[in-house]
Order: structure tokens, then sequence, then C-alpha cells
């Protein structure tokens, strides 16, 4: 039985998710995100939820946001950050691994080549 190749999350390419929409003030990044589903419209109509929430940014995460462009990998976006805050963003890697799963998890970003991207 073939070992599942090791892959290296620094090589991964984030896109922005085309889904949610997202504005910049004082370089702070908003993203705003739509709940469309079925459960979402019932919770908007019985317990009045919003249809759409404001995630505010950090300034890390600010500076990374406006770096994603579905062409630079995470180690890109890596070297990017310790040029811009150097000691200050150590454990470097550790913390944008971390910061990328949850964007991803929240469908914030998507990979390229490992989830479906419309163009």
């Amino acid at each position: 039985m073939a070992k599942k190749q090791a892959e290296n999350y620094l090589d991964f390419v984030p896109v922005p998710n085309p889904r949610n929409t997202w504005s910049e003030e004082d370089g702070i990044v908003t993203i705003h995100m739509v709940h469309r589903g079925f459960y979402d419209r019932l919770a908007q109509k019985l317990f009045h939820t919003p249809p759409v929430s404001h995630i505010k940014l950090d300034e890390y995460g600010s500076f990374l946001w406006l770096r994603i462009d579905g062409e630079k990998s995470v180690g890109a976006l890596a070297e990017a950050l310790r040029e811009e805050y150097g000691e200050a963003a150590e454990p470097l890697y550790d913390r944008l691994v971390h910061y990328m799963q949850i964007l991803r998890n929240n469908r914030f970003v998507l990979f390229r080549g490992k989830d479906k991207v419309k163009p």
C-alpha cells in the first residue's frame, strides 16, 4: 500500500472566497459574509439574526488579506509578513498556518487545487 505523501501547507495558494465581499478602511479589512443557507434563513425569520455578518480582521490579518491574490503561496505570504513585522510576527509559521486554517474552515478563503474555486 502506498504511503500518503505529506502536504506542505506553505505550498498552498489561498484564494478569497468569491461568495463573500470585503471592504477596507484605514488598513483594516472587514469581510461581509452573507448567510444564504436554509437554516440561516430560518434563523433570520424566527430569531431575527442578521442576514450578513461583518467580521473585522486585526492588523496582521488585514495585512495578509490584502496580499491574498490567488497567486502567492502561504510561504510567500509568510515572507511578506516577516519583512513587514520582523520579530513581532514570531512564531511565524505556526501562527500563520493556524490562521489560514481558521480562514479556510470559515470559508473566507479556499485553496487552489484543494477546494472548488470558481474563476
